[in-house]
Order: structure tokens, then C-alpha cells, then sequence
């Protein structure tokens, strides 16, 4: 078709800009469909959120006492004898009496046993068979051999009967000279133990007994256990105990640190407040006062206060404070607490 034709006008592409319109004009309403979702969902957020109280900050009244307080260490171990010996008979033969039984106690040089030694228990049996008096006359003869205590200490295993024979290698009686704590302590705390610390024993067969001990011996070899470096420590008990039974599991719980009378306030009533440790001190008919105060010793609970309060006032402690738990580790922003310890 010719430039000039008057004809031409009627063949321009108008059909197709209408449908180029018509794909524009769908995305748009594609578009505010979304942006009116959108706008719903924050108008609907911000509804629930200005719904919603904000909960106020509430304080409780603690009133300042003294106390004790005590860092332990506590260590995982087993009651053993610290010297365990195996009576084993001077010759083989056949035991005729033993005059002790577990849980005796024991003096050095005390007959326990008497054993005859195989050629006499021969005789004997021999002459048993003859008459009472025959028996009678060869015992007065040919004596037994006796097994005495080499230490005072007493019997902690039973393991033959009269009438048994046993080899010279067979120990009919064990004994130990006393029970102690073997357990175990991190290395990261032999800094803080040392012989002579009180100590405390708990018995897993008897939770609600505790035992006073006392640090005895520190290994000056390490060990590994789980992939963790423990030394071996030794606790004595200060008084015997008819609980105590070789092999039994124990907790000790070594006393490193103590407080008596002192001032303790809750870890939670305490705030870092430009570089100093505050308590908010309750005042009559005024505003509570921010109150710098020394801490002292703590086991994450309880801090004892060395300055700035005394007993018998008041602390106001926030409802919202952090936990006493958390501020004992080290995103505490105090920096205070014990991993290990207890207050009494």
C-alpha cells in the first residue's frame, strides 16, 4: 500500500495498544490489591499492639539481715579405705576357726583366725576317727596357726567359713585401717582447695545425712576423665559412722570460703550504675535513693555487703530483675557469682 493511500489511516495497530492497555490497567489493580492487604495487615498489627498492657515495673520491700554464708566446691567420689589389706594365711590348709566378722573393729596383734595346715588337718581327721581322746591329744600337740591383725582398723570383707580349705594365697579376711572420700576436682579448682578445708559428705544411700570431713591429701598427678583433667582429692571423716560401707557413691562438698554474721542481700537487689554497685534504699516519706554499696564474698544468690548498708534497713528489689541464676554467669554485668557453692 502506497504513503498516499486515503486508505491508510484505517490499518493502524489500534487493536493492539488496546490490549497493551488492558495488560497495564490488570497489573496496576494487581498492585493496590497488594498494597491494601498490606496496609490491613500493619492497621490489624498495631490494633493488637496498642491493645496490649504494657506491664509495669513493681518493686518488693526486703528488709537487710545478717547471715552465713559458705563457697563449697563440690566433688563426685566413692567411700574407700585408704589402706585396704588382705589377711592371707601363712600356709595352705583348712580353716578351724574365725573369731571376727564384718564391721568388727580390730587391734593390732589381735588373733583373728586359725587355720591348720594340711598335714595337722590330716592327723586330726585321722585321729577323730579313733576316739574323741586320740582327737583330744593330737590337738593339744600339734597346735594351730593363727592369723593376727597386722594394724587396728576393722573387717571389711568375710570370705571363708571354718572348715574350708584355702590356699596360701587366699585371703580369708580383709581389713583397712579406716574409710575416706575419693573424689575428683577440676583443675580449674585446685587454685581454691587446700589440706586442712572442712568438708561435708553425702551419702547417695543417705541423702539426708551429712558427714563432716576434712581435706586430707591433693593428688600431684592429674588424671583424665571424659576428656576433662581432674585431680584426686582425699577426705577424712572426723567421726566413724556405721553408715559408711566400702564402694558406696558420695558427694563431698569441700568448704573454700565462709562468712559468719555478715550483711547479705539478694544478688537480683543489686544494679551497675556508672561503674558502681547500687542498692535502691528505701526511705521514709522520701524517694528511694540509689545507694553505692562493696560487695564481698557471693555464691551467686546471696552477695555479702562489706559498705553502704547495715541491718535493719530496706532494699526496694525490682519484680523484673534479672534472676539471680543468670546474673551468676558471665554475661552478668556485675560479674559475680559462684559456679559451684551453696549458702547455709
Amino acid at each position: 500500500m502506497s504513503p498516499g493511500n486515503p486508505l491508510a489511516p484505517l490499518f493502524k495497530p489500534k487493536p493492539v495498544r488496546f490490549l497493551l492497555r488492558g495488560r497495564d490497567a490488570g497489573g496496576r489493580r494487581r498492585r493496590w490489591i497488594t498494597i491494601g492487604v498490606l496496609v490491613a495487615v500493619v492497621i490489624t498489627g498495631l490494633y493488637y499492639l496498642l491493645r496490649t498492657p504494657v506491664k509495669k515495673e513493681e518493686f518488693k520491700d526486703y528488709r537487710v539481715a545478717k547471715g552465713e554464708m559458705m563457697i563449697k566446691i563440690t566433688a563426685a567420689g566413692d567411700v574407700t579405705p585408704q589402706n585396704r589389706i588382705e589377711l592371707r594365711p601363712p600356709l595352705a590348709g583348712r580353716i578351724e576357726q574365725i573369731l571376727v566378722r564384718e564391721g568388727d573393729y580390730i587391734k593390732k596383734g589381735q588373733i583373728l583366725a586359725w587355720i591348720s595346715s594340711s598335714d595337722r588337718a590330716a592327723l586330726l581327721d585321722a585321729a577323730r576317727a579313733k576316739s574323741p581322746e586320740e582327737a583330744a591329744k593330737w590337738e593339744g600337740v600339734y597346735k594351730p596357726t593363727p592369723i593376727v591383725a597386722p594394724l587396728s582398723g576393722f573387717i571389711i570383707a568375710r570370705r571363708a567359713e571354718p572348715g574350708q580349705t584355702i590356699g596360701s594365697g587366699d585371703p580369708p579376711l580383709v581389713m583397712a585401717d579406716r574409710l575416706i572420700v575419693k573424689a575428683q576436682v577440676d583443675e580449674t579448682d585446685m587454685g581454691k582447695v587446700r589440706i586442712g578445708q572442712k568438708a561435708e559428705i553425702t551419702l547417695d544411700a543417705y541423702p539426708e545425712v551429712k558427714l563432716p570431713g576434712r581435706l586430707d591429701h591433693l593428688a600431684y598427678e592429674a588424671r583424665t576423665v571424659n576428656n576433662v583433667t581432674v585431680y584426686d582429692i582425699e577426705i577424712e571423716l572426723l567421726k566413724a559412722s556405721s553408715l559408711l560401707r566400702s564402694g558406696m557413691t558420695a558427694t563431698a562438698s569441700v568448704i573454700v570460703n565462709e562468712r559468719r554474721n555478715v550483711v547479705l542481700v539478694p544478688a537480683e537487689a543489686l544494679t551497675e550504675r556508672k561503674g558502681a554497685v547500687t542498692v535502691l534504699l528505701k526511705r521514709k516519706g522520701a524517694a528511694p535513693l540509689p545507694t553505692p554499696v562493696t560487695m564481698g564474698l557471693s555464691d551467686g544468690a546471696m552477695v555479702e555487703i562489706k559498705n553502704g548498708l547495715k541491718e535493719g534497713e530496706t532494699i526496694m528489689i525490682s519484680t523484673m530483675a534479672m534472676p539471680p541464676s543468670t546474673m551468676g554467669e558471665s554475661n552478668s554485668p556485675l560479674g559475680f557469682g559462684a559456679r559451684r557453692g551453696g549458702r547455709h
